[in-house]
């Protein structure tokens, strides 16, 4: 299983019931629902739309379930028939390689849901709610805690999963716990010692557990226009220092202290550099931006000529902070 947290399973039409069949939607293809449950199955959907880079190729199958009963029975669906799983979130930190993805796409955005908990300052929101609509929604609340979270465009899985941060805070300063499910449809809740955080980084990056919901400890209380002012100031430092004009995943790569990789890939001349469709960002070097047409390996060759650009010049080698799935080793 790949986590990329930032639909469901393999079924046939011998799985549904005349139901369903009866209510599919298109006379021609009707639609196949993951059995037990009301969860469509898409089969060679196209993944383009599904990240912020739009770029990719097709998911054989795909589902998004929007609720845990519903993921529960994808994965046990999966299992049972040796698919291989791929989780995806709001694919805002994603490059899917041009040849797509095959096995089971599971999208976790449609898991939503929110509770501002006043009594003890806690806010506890399902898996695929936006990490900056949260932030607004605390602001309106006069809730401080979430105000360097307004820029950061993912989902809280993929937040919990890769540490997601800005303006000196992170995702680990703040969570009280996580829920996660394995493969086996066990759920576990987990505390950030168990994570394993660093540095937009965590133990969930790379196994098998899938973010379903997190717990956050933030501080009630504030006066609600003072905290919308901290948060409209974040969202403004990023609209003005980062491109957000044409597709992108946000930060390619990880800061190497104590430099920050768009000062080393604006100091090895590299601001405008394009490949394809794809190009370095002029406003900020961190950025690669799909200018119109690019595809998937547009954007990994260029990833690739950074790379090899700043080792050149600085004995460094950029580490990507954006999750690249599929097929690329013959790309360049």
């Amino acid at each position: 299983m790949t986590i990329s947290q930032a639909d469901g399973n393999v079924c046939t039409v011998s799985t549904l019931t005349t139901e369903k069949q009866e209510t599919a939607s298109s006379v021609e293809s009707p639609v196949i629902y993951l059995p037990g449950t009301d969860c469509a199955i898409k089969s060679q959907a196209s993944l383009s739309a599904y990240t912020s880079y739009r770029v990719g190729g097709a998911a054989q199958w795909y589902i998004a379930p929007r609720n845990l009963e519903a993921l529960q029975a994808g994965l046990k669906y999966a299992k049972e028939r040796g698919i291989p799983v791929t989780v995806l979130g709001a694919g805002s930190n994603l490059l899917v390689s041009d040849g797509g993805l095959a096995g089971l796409v599971i999208a976790t955005r449609h898991l939503r849901y929110s509770h501002f908990d006043p009594q003890t300052g806690q806010l506890t929101v399902a898996a695929g709610e936006s990490i900056p609509s949260l932030a607004w929604a605390a602001a309106d609340l006069g809730w401080e805690g979430l105000e360097w979270a307004v820029g950061i465009p993912g989902t809280v899985g993929g937040a919990v999963v890769m540490n997601a941060g800005a303006h000196n805070s992170c995702t680990a300063d703040m969570l009280v716990s996580a829920q996660v499910l394995s493969p086996d449809g066990a759920l576990e809740t987990l505390t950030p010692g168990e994570l394993g955080y660093s540095y937009r980084t965590s133990l969930l990056q790379g196994r098998d557990r899938i973010v379903t919901q997190a717990t956050f400890q933030l501080r009630p209380g504030a006066d609600p226009a003072k905290v919308l002012a901290a948060t409209k100031q974040h969202k403004q430092h990023r609209l003005t220092t980062q491109p957000y004009n044409f597709p992108s995943c946000g930060s390619v790569f990880r800061n190497p202290k104590p430099y920050s990789a768009g000062w080393l890939i604006e100091q090895t001349g590299l601001k405008g550099f394009q490949i394809g469709g794809a190009q370095v960002a002029q406003l900020h070097a961190n950025f690669i931006l799909n200018r119109g047409g690019a595809k998937a390996s547009d954007i990994f060759c260029l990833i690739r000529h950074i790379q090899h650009q700043v080792q050149d010049r600085w004995s460094i080698w950029l580490e990507p902070e954006v999750k690249m799935l599929g097929e690329f080793q013959l790309a360049c």
